[in-house]
């Protein structure tokens, strides 16, 4: 029976991360409201650490509330979901490192295809929050894991 719940488990968890990947996908390259249906005309990019994360929030109240929290707080919460997913729809064990470099690599593979299309801009503060955001979705998931593996150990 263990082996059919983990094998719908898997399934459900796979329909979720696809989902997931067609949602990132349309705000970070088609959505009007992030002006991201036609280039810059220009190649925009961030190669300084902590410089958009130091502008966002010295100037939070001239971006606004929206403003700040899509760019600081969203960019860690898109990425939650890829972090927690991994271990769901992976058959072999997946670890903290592994999940960090996976979250590194999608993250870096998205910033590219911003800068490739001139869509967004190619930002190093974007590859450390949507790391960070990997990792906190592996977190989330192992620590409800834990929680409910001691769960089914007072039940017995």
């Amino acid at each position: 029976m263990k082996k059919s719940t983990n094998k719908w488990t898997r399934f459900f968890s796979w329909i979720l991360f696809l989902v997931y990947l067609v949602a990132i996908s349309y705000f970070l390259f088609f959505s009007e409201r992030y002006g991201r249906t036609e280039g810059s005309g220009g190649y925009r990019y961030n190669l300084v650490f902590f410089q958009e994360i130091r502008r966002f929030i010295t100037y939070r109240k001239e971006i606004g509330l929206e403003g700040f929290i899509v760019n600081i707080i969203g960019n860690v919460l898109a990425f939650t979901p890829f972090g927690f997913c991994l271990p769901l729809i992976r058959i072999k064990k997946t670890t903290f490192f592994k999940v960090l470099c996976l979250s590194f690599l999608f993250s870096l593979t998205i910033e590219s295809i911003q800068l490739i299309y001139q869509i967004g801009i190619f930002d190093v503060d974007d590859l450390v929050m949507n790391t960070v955001g990997g990792v906190l979705g592996y977190l989330i998931y192992k620590i409800g894991t834990a929680f409910m593996e001691l769960k089914k150990r007072k039940r017995r």
